[in-house]
């Protein structure tokens, strides 16, 4: 006589483990420890029994389903066993083969010669706006339409830049997938023209000499920031590297004496050939990081952080940018804008085109000419560097300075 779902649900353990019978095999175990859907059968000779579910998870319907399932299976000469089996490596092959399994070890290759702050900004993106929509899925069926729809709800935020970075980085995780043997084909190349081209947006930056000297002075002027804040301030912009390469300056990568500080090449924003990037320093840097060293010099680092001086504790990305917000110069000045602060400024003194790139950091367009141009036209760069620190105190005292061309040796 076949079960009933009252009769089911009012089993109780007793003191030994009895069963339920329903139909075709299929019976309730009833146990201390609970109750369990299971089903005897024979395949090839053998008396099996297969686990069909915990009550009240798997109803007497649902286990009724599954029971019939597996007879199907045992109808084709299939073990039902077995079949699950084959089915959960299937599963586990799939969960190892994911989107978002296979991004994470890009990702962790990509980090070993990525900066930092580089390493952990592509993570956060790709968990916020790529792993909840694709991470599940197997990397070999990810269609160019789901990559797509993901790729235009980023678009959709207002954030088009982000979405092209997005293609791009996907792209590269696709073509990792291929090398690897876990996809043949990279949909993100599919969708080249399907995005809307973001617009080119410029960092702002003062680049006309007189409005530059006002800057100066407010910058001088200027009260009630934290007074690491205000060093970082004056270092980068007598520095003009990027953000990421003076926040986490140490200490042990300044020579006094050759009044040279040394960015390790994996905090650079593009991969090197050399050790390290150069870069000059003037008078005004050196008196201004002995000055500092009176305040940060027991710690790692040149801007730390007011509590705690571990390798996460230099200063934000933001904290000289709200300085300079504060003072009245957001959508004028920003800390990325000295760079080009600077590159116009000495570019109207004369100095060359190389020496300035070559200050910058720029990556060469053309692979062939990088593969050449590996001078780094440091004897130049010195003499550019300290007259960048001396126009810096013209501009700020509201005289001119003098072109390079009408300099005497």
């Amino acid at each position: 006589m076949p079960l009933s779902d009252q009769a089911v649900r009012k089993a109780k353990p007793a003191e030994k483990p009895f069963k339920l019978s329903d139909e075709k095999g299929l019976y309730l175990l009833v146990n201390a420890a609970g109750k369990y859907w299971r089903m005897d059968y024979r395949h090839d000779g053998k008396r099996k029994t297969l686990a069909l579910g915990i009550y009240s998870d798997v109803s007497l319907a649902r286990a009724r389903e599954k029971r019939d399932e597996a007879r199907k299976l045992l109808a084709d000469g299939l073990d039902p066993s077995e079949s699950r089996k084959q089915r959960k490596q299937a599963d586990m092959a799939a969960s190892a083969n994911s989107f978002e399994a296979v991004a994470r070890e890009w990702h962790a290759g990509k980090s070993k010669k990525w900066a930092k702050v580089t390493a952990t900004k592509a993570l956060i993106h790709l968990e916020t706006y790529v792993f909840t929509d694709i991470g599940h899925l197997p990397i070999a069926s990810v269609k160019a339409s789901q990559l797509l729809a993901m790729l235009r709800k980023i678009e959709s935020k207002g954030i088009a830049y982000t979405a092209t970075r997005m293609r791009e980085m996907c792209g590269q995780i696709f073509r990792y997938a291929v090398a690897t043997g876990r996809a043949e084909d990279n949909p993100a190349a599919h969708l080249l023209g399907a995005m809307s081209k973001p617009a080119t947006t410029h960092r702002p930056a003062i680049t006309e000499r007189r409005e530059f000297g006002a800057f100066l002075r407010d910058l001088r002027e200027a009260t009630g920031f934290d007074p690491v804040t205000r060093y970082a301030a004056y270092f980068a912009m007598l520095t003009f590297v990027r953000a990421q390469e003076f926040r986490f300056a140490r200490w042990e990568e300044i020579d006094f004496d050759a009044r040279e500080w040394k960015v390790p090449a994996l905090r650079m924003k593009v991969g090197k050939t050399l050790p390290a990037h150069t870069v000059p320093l003037s008078s005004q840097a050196i008196v201004l990081l002995e000055e500092l060293s009176n305040l940060t010099g027991h710690t790692p680092y040149l801007f730390p952080k007011a509590k705690g001086y571990g390798e996460n504790e230099v200063i934000s990305e933001n904290t000289v940018g709200k300085m300079l917000n504060n003072m009245g110069y957001q959508g004028r000045q920003c800390v990325h804008g000295f760079r080009a602060s600077a590159r116009s400024i000495l570019s109207e003194q004369g100095w060359s085109v190389a020496a300035m790139e070559r200050q910058l950091d720029h990556k060469e367009a053309s692979g062939t000419v990088a593969a050449y141009a590996r001078s780094q036209h440091l004897p130049e760069r010195r003499k550019m560097m300290q007259a960048w620190a001396d126009t810096c105190d013209a501009l700020e005292a509201g005289g001119e300075v003098i072109p390079l061309h009408g300099r005497t040796a």
